[in-house]
C-alpha cells in the first residue's frame, strides 16, 4: 500500500491555543446566518460588559484546528459610537484586557474573553459599497481581516457580477465569496481565515485621499506619542482618524488624561480643516464613502439580471434551500427506496426465487445431508438478501456521495440535528448509517465527544443499516407494497428525532460546532465507485457469510435434534406473548445479535419457505419488522460502541434498544390488531 503523507501546518490552533474569530457586518449581510451554518448545538450567549448588547459565542471545527467564533452585534460604522454601541468597537480593540484610558471605569474589561485574533467582515454582495465602508475602517484595526462576500446568489439574480480577486488585491485582504444560507463558500473563507492568521496577514493600509493625508501631517505628528499610544493602546492611523473626526469617545479620554496636549490638538484638528472644501469630519466621511464606491466600481459590473440560470443553480435552490432542502433531500431518499425497491425485485426474481426452486424438493434426513441443506439454505438466503437489496443501496449511496448530494442533504438537516442536541457534522455519518453503523459510529468518535458523542452513537443504532434496510425491502416491499416500505423508514425518522430529543436533555458536554464543505456537482466516477462499494460490502464475505451459513447450520442442528423447542419455549413471553408471533421464531431472533441478516435467514428456513406470507399475516410481518429493526445493534455494532463510548454507554444503547424494540413492536401489533378487528 502507497504511504501517504500530509502536510501537517502549524502552528496548530487547538485547545487552550484556538483561535478567536470575531463575526462583524452591517445588520442584514448574512452575520447572524452564516455564525448558525457552523456553530454548535448550544453556543453561549452573553452581553458585553456594563452593556445590553447580546454577543453568541460558540467552538469551531476547522480542519485540525479549532476557533472560538464570536457573533458581535451590528455594527454601522466605528466612528461616533456611544452607550453601548460603543462595546463592540472596544472588544474588537482590547477584549478582556484594560488599557490605561478605561481604569476609571467602573465596569470591568469590555468582554470576558480576549480580543480577535481575526476578523471576519460579512458582507452582502448585492449591496457593497455601504459594507467596504465598513471594511475600510475595519482595516485600521490592525488586525487580520477576510473579507466573505455573502448572498452572492442575491447579487447574481440581480445581474451583479463581483469580481473577488480584484477586489482581494485592491484591499489587501482575503475576499471569499459565499452564500451562508446554503453552506457555500464556508469551508474556503475558515481555511483563508486560519492561513491569514498563520500568515500573521494584515490588510494593507487604506489612508484618507491624498490632500486630506498631507492636512494631517501636523496632527499626526503631535499624536504619536508614546505616553498616548501606551494609554489606549490604539493602531496610530486609526487614533488620528478617530481624533480628526471629533470621535466622542477619544476626546473625552484625550481630556481626562491628557488635558494638557487637549487644547494643541484640537488647534490642529481645526487647522488641518481649514484649507479643505467642507468641515473636517465631513470631508473625512465623504472621502471614505468615495473610496468605497471606487473600490465597488472596480470590482464588480451590472448586467442583465440572471434568468436562464443552470442546472447547478437550481439544484442547489432545491437542496440547500431551508425550506425546499428538507423535502429535496426526503424526495432523494424516497427516490432511492423507489429504484432499489424496482430493481431488487427484479433481480430477487431472477436469482433467489429460482435458486429456492432448485433446492426445494431436496429435504434430508441424516445428520450429515441437514447439515448440507442448512448450507444451501444460509448461501441461499445470503444471496436473497445481498445481491438484491444491499449492493443496490450501497451503490446507490456511494454515487449519491460522489454527485455531491449528501454533503448538501447534510447541510440541510443540521437544522433539525440542532433540535436534538447534535450538530450538522453527524449528519454525514448518520447518512452513512445507512450503509453500515460501524464507520458511521467510528465517524462520530472522530467529530464528537463527550455526551454529544454518546446521544449520535445510540441514535445511529437506530438508523436501517443496508442489512435492516434489505431486511425491510425484503418482507416489507414484498409483501406490504411501497406503503409498508416508506411507513418503516418514516417510524424510524420519528423514533430517532424522539429519541434524540429525550436524550438531548440530558446533561451533556458541548461539542464544536462544524464548517461543511459543499462540493461542486460531479459525475460518480466508475472505479472509485466500485472500490468504495466493494469497501463497504467486502466484509460479507469475511464475517458475514460465516455468520449467515454458521448461524443456519445452528439452526438445523438443534432443530434436527429437538434442541431449537428449549430455546424458542424460553422465549415464549416474548415471541409468543407480547409479539403474537409463532414459536418457531424465537431462536431465529436471538440469532439477529450476530448479524441483522442472520434473523431474516433463519426465519426463512424456520418456517420452512421463503413465502413468509403463508405463516405470517400483515400484523405479525409488520411486529416482526418493528422489532428486528430496533433491538440490540449487531455485535459489531456493540463492539465498536464499546470502544467509542464505553462499557456503560454501550450497554445502555443495548437496553434502550431492547426496551424501543418491545415498546414499538407492542403497540404496532395491538395498534394493528384492533384496526383489523375493526375493519373485519
Amino acid at each position: 500500500m502507497t504511504e501517504v503523507r500530509v502536510p501537517l501546518s502549524t502552528p496548530l490552533f487547538r485547545g487552550e491555543r484556538r483561535l478567536r474569530i470575531a463575526l462583524v457586518g452591517l445588520p442584514g449581510g448574512g452575520k447572524t446566518t452564516l455564525f448558525e451554518a457552523v456553530s454548535s448545538t448550544a453556543p453561549q450567549r452573553g452581553e458585553l460588559t456594563g452593556t445590553h448588547r447580546v454577543y453568541r459565542e460558540c467552538t469551531v471545527q476547522i480542519g485540525l484546528d479549532e476557533a472560538s467564533v464570536v457573533d458581535l452585534p451590528g455594527i454601522h460604522s466605528l466612528h461616533h459610537l456611544e452607550g453601548d454601541d460603543l462595546s463592540a468597537l472596544k472588544y474588537l480593540l482590547w477584549g478582556d484586557e484594560r488599557p490605561v484610558v478605561s481604569v476609571h471605569e467602573r465596569s470591568g474589561p469590555p468582554a470576558p474573553f480576549a480580543p480577535p485574533d481575526l476578523i471576519i467582515q460579512v458582507a452582502d454582495a448585492s449591496n457593497l459599497q455601504s459594507h467596504l465602508e465598513l471594511t475600510l475602517e475595519l482595516s485600521q484595526l490592525g488586525r487580520p481581516i477576510v473579507l466573505a462576500l455573502n448572498q452572492m446568489d442575491t447579487a447574481a439574480k440581480k445581474g451583479l457580477y463581483i469580481n473577488a480577486a480584484a477586489l482581494e488585491q485592491l484591499l489587501g485582504i482575503p475576499v471569499v465569496p459565499t452564500v451562508a444560507l446554503m453552506g457555500q463558500g464556508l469551508a474556503a473563507l475558515f481555511d483563508r481565515a486560519v492561513r491569514a492568521v498563520r500568515k500573521a496577514a494584515c490588510p494593507l493600509p487604506q489612508p484618507p485621499s491624498r490632500h486630506i493625508a498631507d492636512s494631517l501631517e501636523r496632527l499626526s505628528a503631535a499624536l504619536n506619542r508614546p505616553q498616548i499610544h501606551a494609554a489606549f493602546c490604539l493602531p496610530h492611523p486609526m487614533l488620528l482618524l478617530q481624533f480628526a473626526a471629533a470621535d466622542g469617545f477619544i476626546e473625552d479620554e484625550l481630556e481626562q488624561h491628557f488635558p494638557a496636549l487637549l487644547p494643541e490638538l484640537r488647534a490642529l484638528r481645526a487647522a488641518a480643516g481649514a484649507g479643505l472644501p467642507r468641515p473636517l469630519a465631513e470631508e473625512l466621511h465623504a472621502d471614505r464613502h468615495h473610496r468605497a464606491a471606487s473600490l465597488g466600481e472596480a470590482a464588480q459590473r451590472w448586467g442583465a439580471p440572471g434568468t436562464a440560470q443552470g442546472w447547478r443553480f437550481w439544484l442547489d435552490e432545491l437542496f440547500l434551500h431551508p425550506q425546499w432542502g428538507l423535502i429535496g433531500s426526503l424526495a432523494v431518499f424516497a427516490a432511492v427506496l423507489f429504484v432499489v425497491f424496482e430493481i431488487s425485485g427484479w433481480i430477487d426474481a431472477m436469482t433467489t426465487v429460482r435458486l429456492a426452486a432448485a433446492f426445494a424438493d431436496w429435504q434430508p434426513i441424516s445428520t450429515g445431508g441437514v447439515v448440507g441443506r442448512a448450507v444451501v439454505d444460509g448461501l441461499i438466503g445470503l444471496a436473497g438478501i445481498v445481491v438484491p437489496y444491499m449492493i443496490p443501496l450501497v451503490v446507490l449511496l456511494v454515487s449519491l456521495e460522489q454527485a455531491g448530494l449528501m454533503q448538501r442533504i447534510a447541510f440541510v438537516v443540521d437544522r433539525g440535528f440542532h433540535q436534538i442536541g447534535l450538530h450538522g457534522g453527524v449528519a454525514v455519518p448518520f447518512l452513512l448509517g445507512l450503509g453500515c453503523n460501524v464507520p458511521a459510529i467510528s465517524g462520530v468518535a472522530r467529530t464528537t465527544r463527550g455526551r454529544e458523542r454518546v446521544i449520535a452513537s445510540v441514535l445511529i443504532t437506530f438508523v436501517p443499516c443496508s442489512a435492516r434496510s434489505a431486511i425491510i425491502l425484503a418482507v416489507a416491499g414484498k409483501y406490504l407494497g411501497a406503503a409498508g416500505v416508506f411507513g418503516m423508514f418514516a417510524l424510524t425518522l420519528i423514533l430517532i428525532a424522539v429519541v434524540g430529543r429525550l436524550l438531548s436533555h440530558r446533561k451533556r458536554e458541548l461539542g464544536p460546532g462544524q464548517v461543511q464543505e459543499i462540493p461542486a456537482y460531479a459525475l460518480p466516477a466508475w472505479r472509485p465507485l466500485l472500490a468504495e462499494t466493494w469497501a463497504r460490502t467486502s466484509d460479507i464475505l469475511t464475517i458475514v457469510t460465516p455468520l449467515l451459513v454458521g448461524g443456519s447450520v445452528v439452526l438445523a442442528l438443534l432443530a434436527h435434534v429437538g434442541a431449537d423447542l428449549v430455546v424458542n419455549t424460553l422465549l415464549t413471553p416474548v415471541t409468543v406473548w407480547w409479539l403474537g408471533l409463532p414459536l418457531v421464531l424465537g431462536v431465529p431472533i436471538l440469532f439477529g445479535v450476530l448479524r441483522k441478516e442472520l434473523s431474516l435467514v433463519m426465519i426463512y428456513q424456520a418456517l420452512g419457505t421463503q413465502e413468509i406470507d403463508r405463516l405470517l399475516d400483515p400484523v405479525q410481518m409488520v411486529t416482526l419488522l418493528v422489532f428486528l429493526s430496533f433491538y440490540i445493534p449487531c455485535i459489531s455494532t456493540f463492539a465498536v460502541m464499546l470502544r467509542t463510548v464505553g462499557r456503560r454507554d454501550a450497554w445502555f444503547s443495548v437496553a434502550l434498544s431492547v426496551g424501543v424494540a418491545l415498546l414499538l413492536a407492542g403497540a404496532v401489533r395491538l395498534i394493528l390488531g384492533g384496526l383489523h378487528l375493526s375493519g373485519a
